[in-house]
């Protein structure tokens, strides 16, 4: 059950591979990987900030979470911080289950957490100025599902 919370790039596939082969009994695994998105066509860097130790603690919180709800083996949950370009991979979740539903109704249970409520702050550059993202009627309506 691994937090990773980091400004390096990473390889999902490889990140996907090394989990996989880590699941002993397992006959589902879920992976989710975000990507930084351009909707414009005018973003130059997206920049994410956190607290450490804030950050990593929330995490383990809501992994805890998905542990108690569902029965999974195994979850991982990797998150970039920094500046990143369109196209770059800012986080990916992956779960490991006996069966798919578990696997995949935890790592959408994770994904909107991650998205609406963990603690990161993301800030959009483009050739007009800078301005940080705000949350959305749409991420805070998903998490009424949970």
């Amino acid at each position: 059950m691994s937090i990773r919370v980091q400004s390096d790039r990473f390889d999902p596939g490889a990140e996907l591979n090394a989990f996989s082969a880590g699941v002993a009994g397992a006959g589902a695994v879920v992976s989710f990987s975000g990507l930084v998105r351009d909707v414009d066509g005018g973003l130059q860097t997206m920049e994410i900030e956190h607290y450490p130790g804030m950050t990593e603690k929330a995490l383990a919180k809501i992994r805890d979470e998905a542990m108690a709800r569902w029965a999974l083996a195994d979850v991982l949950v990797i998150h970039r911080y920094g500046a990143m370009t369109p196209g770059e991979v800012i986080m990916m979740v992956a779960t490991a289950s006996r069966h798919r539903k578990d696997a995949f109704e935890a790592a959408d249970f994770l994904m909107d957490y991650l998205k609406s409520r963990a603690p990161f702050w993301k800030k959009e550059r483009s050739g007009s100025g800078a301005d940080w993202v705000a949350a959305r009627d749409e991420d805070e309506d998903a998490l009424k599902r949970w």
